[in-house]
């Protein structure tokens, strides 16, 4: 450790730390600044949920806020700062599970608390797992999984790779969840409306000597359930894993 921790980082990469941890009051100097930080990223979030994370701009935000672009530069650096402040402040709702209960029930409350905040707040499929934001709140939610994850005492690089093996998880079945009901609302085409558009197909180039597999699978009801009811299998896989790794060590 290094007795300067401000020299750590970029100028940039400190600026975004003190954003999420520490943002500055309202100047006391100049003309009276009409909106408060706080302000800004719930507009941005309202923005968001109305037309998607991928569409957010520093443009559109101004309008809503009936403001000049210029203005919302005084309050946050561009849209990839105000996206993680965004980011930091949804994953403030995830509760955290009874500590009482087993490890494994543990996880999986953290799980369907990440499911939860995904459905509630759709855009977050536009974020990146790789790159979460170091803020209060993203992080309080990352120490408690990896908190009950421990709990069944791997060493700690399994308690890393188990912890965010279930956050990927639930992410990537909630982002093949929102993405298909963003599609339904854009084109007006249902899932169901979708597949049978197209049900042609089946008729004409489909082969059950080319696709026996995908075939036997059909007729036995293989394809009846959706992503978003089926995750729930995934994380239990994925949990009986672990509890094999517990059993063989």
């Amino acid at each position: 450790m290094t007795d300067e921790p401000d020299t750590w980082g970029t100028p940039a990469g400190r600026a975004m730390i003190e954003l999420l941890w520490n943002p500055p009051p309202p100047s006391a100097r100049g003309p009276r600044q009409r909106l408060t930080l706080d302000e800004v990223v719930g507009a941005a979030t309202e923005l968001a949920r109305r037309s998607g994370g991928a569409e957010l701009s520093m443009r559109g935000l101004a309008a809503q806020l009936g403001v000049g672009v210029m203005s919302l530069y005084t309050y946050v650096p561009g849209r990839d700062e105000l996206f993680e402040l965004m980011v930091d402040r949804a994953w403030a709702g995830r509760k955290l599970p009874d500590r009482s209960l087993g490890w494994r029930e543990q996880v999986e409350f953290h799980a369907h608390e990440a499911w939860r905040m995904y459905r509630d707040e759709p855009w977050l499929i536009h974020s990146n797992l790789w790159r979460t934001p170091l803020g209060p709140h993203v992080l309080d939610a990352q120490e408690d999984l990896y908190r009950a994850v421990g709990l069944t005492g791997l060493p700690a690089a399994r308690v890393v790779e188990i912890a965010g093996l279930v956050e990927s998880h639930v992410f990537g079945a909630a982002r093949a969840t929102v993405t298909d009901t963003g599609v339904a609302a854009r084109t007006g085409v249902a899932y169901d409306e979708y597949w049978e558009s197209r049900s042609s197909f089946w008729g004409t180039y489909f082969s059950q000597e080319r696709f026996p597999t995908m075939t036997r699978l059909w007729e036995a009801g293989g394809f009846d359930e959706r992503v978003d009811q089926s995750w729930e299998l995934g994380l239990a896989l994925i949990l009986d894993g672990v509890e094999r790794l517990l059993g063989d060590s």
